[in-house]
């Protein structure tokens, strides 16, 4: 497995879609670029995530404002981690348009003492120093906590040709509020209708030709999207809705 990257810059646009027109996309991703390492047999895998806010959820209610500089802190795994397994903790910026992830290997139990103390773990050869340091500055200025987990399912995509062209493609997006732990499994509520895919087009360079041209003709236009923004309006509603309802019975 080739070593994950752990400080990146790029631009990324994304794009909502349906069945109809992820069949053509695929099948054409499929014959200009090459399925990810985790895509093993061509099948899609399970990325899962705990976002960290504080207790006032600042940092996703500044996000959905859309500030020109906006970031998010989550901790990753790829499939569902066990006991002892790597995960990435990593801070997601986003400003004018380009993405940056600044992001360090650890444990699962490193990462999790080290979200809820501060305290950077004794450093070994698979962590980054100046990557942690910047993560404790996040933890001790903002004191986030656990807020959601987020999982959804992937097939991803790059270019042996332009070596910053990725695409990814994630669907079945699960959300819950409780069991805030990677390994406590990947179920949750649905967040999108069925059939309903999220893609992501990720570079540095001029998008290749016969991508933007199959975009174009089959009408698949960038569309803004965050997958814990949807998340946090969707439990606004449902919170505001409940205060409505506790509000008439009091008043009843």
């Amino acid at each position: 497995m080739p070593e994950p990257i752990e400080i990146f810059n790029r631009f990324e646009t994304k794009y909502i879609f349906g069945e109809k027109e992820r069949r053509p996309l695929q099948k054409l991703l499929g014959e200009h670029m090459v399925p990810d390492v985790y895509n093993i047999g061509g099948k899609p895998y399970v990325i899962s995530n705990i976002y960290y806010d504080t207790p006032t959820d600042r940092i996703i209610r500044e996000s959905v404002s859309k500030p020109s500089y906006k970031e998010k802190l989550r901790l990753r795994a790829y499939g569902i981690p066990e006991a002892g397994a790597d995960v990435f903790l990593e801070i997601k910026k986003k400003f004018d348009g380009i993405v940056g992830k600044r992001r360090s290997v650890l444990t699962l139990e490193e990462a999790y003492k080290f979200a809820e103390t501060a305290e950077i773990p004794e450093i070994k050869p698979y962590m980054n120093e100046q990557v942690l340091r910047e993560i404790q500055y996040m933890l001790t200025t903002l004191k986030p906590e656990p807020k959601v987990y987020i999982a959804y399912d992937r097939l991803a995509y790059f270019s042996e040709d332009n070596g910053s062209l990725r695409v990814s493609i994630d669907f079945n997006v699960r959300t819950r509020r409780d069991r805030l732990k990677l390994e406590a499994g990947d179920d949750g509520e649905k967040l999108l209708g069925e059939d309903i895919y999220i893609m992501e087009i990720k570079s540095l360079e001029i998008l290749p030709r016969w991508l933007i041209r199959h975009l174009s003709e089959h009408k698949i236009y960038p569309a803004s999207y965050s997958k814990y923004g949807r998340e946090y309006i969707k439990q606004l509603t449902i919170d505001n809705e409940q205060l409505t309802i506790n509000n008439w019975f009091a008043g009843a």
